[in-house]
């Protein structure tokens, strides 16, 4: 008597990650913290907050998304970078990031008010906190997006 049962046939041990695609992930770091803020911005009744979740905020995310996801994409294989503990790189290159948008939200915070359409405005005050932030989030997710698309090395025993 055949047997029903229907075996599927076993998944290959190891399958490659899903590929890094740069645009996508640069949309994604893009779309994802505006419209995070902008609910914040519409529940909250801020119309600062809503301008800033498609400029500052969103902006900074996809710049920092693009240019670091660009150079993680130029590595070469088996660099420091892909063969160090994920969680580890995230963080770091995380406050990296948040590092050189603190030095430039500061010198923005400081610099553009002097420009006299600028001077009555809450937008470049919203720089300190606004780059940062954006900077450390886009940093960290993107790194972890690109080092979990890298293939595992085994360790030899």
């Amino acid at each position: 008597m055949p047997s029903t049962v229907h075996q599927q046939p076993a998944a290959p041990a190891t399958a490659a990650p899903p590929p890094f695609v740069l645009w996508r992930e640069v949309l994604v770091s893009y779309a994802a913290p505006a419209v995070m803020a902008g609910i914040g911005g519409f529940a909250t009744g801020q119309t600062e907050l809503k301008i800033a979740a498609v400029t500052t905020i969103a902006g900074t995310s996809a710049l920092v998304a693009a240019l670091l996801g660009a150079r993680h994409r130029r590595r070469a294989p088996g660099s420091w970078v892909e063969r160090g503990p994920r969680p580890l790189l995230a963080v770091a290159f995380g406050l990296g990031a948040a590092a050189l948008a603190l030095a430039v939200g500061l010198a923005g915070a400081q610099w553009l008010p002097r420009i006299p359409a600028l001077a009555d405005s809450p937008w470049p005050g919203r720089l300190r906190f606004d780059l940062p932030v954006s900077a450390a989030i886009a940093g960290t997710a993107i790194t972890w997006r690109w080092r979990g698309s890298r293939p595992r090395r085994r360790r030899a025993r």
